[in-house]
């Protein structure tokens, strides 16, 4: 194997450039960005829209941390997830 690893396959859930990418339908079109180009290319390797933040289990605890914040405030409390300014 001349002493190099080998990568069987690779999954993006997220693509830094994605915008404007995903969601619409380009199929007639070229890609004007060239790593995702060459990325989609391979036959072993998958990219998908960045839909994480989007299952059930995500958005209730995103439901869940703000109406705690929401009670901290209404008590009168910073809450767990308050932005403070640091020393500096």
């Amino acid at each position: 194997m001349n002493g190099f690893l080998r990568v069987g396959a690779l999954a993006l859930d997220v693509y830094e450039e994605e915008e404007g990418v995903f969601f619409e339908d380009l199929s007639g079109q070229i890609l004007a960005d060239d790593q995702l180009a060459r990325l989609i290319g391979f036959p072993n390797v998958l990219v998908t829209s960045h839909q994480a933040f989007f299952t059930r289990e995500a958005m209730s605890a995103i439901a869940e941390t703000t109406l705690n914040n929401l009670d901290a405030i209404a008590r009168g409390e910073a809450g767990p997830n308050a932005l403070t300014p640091s020393a500096g």
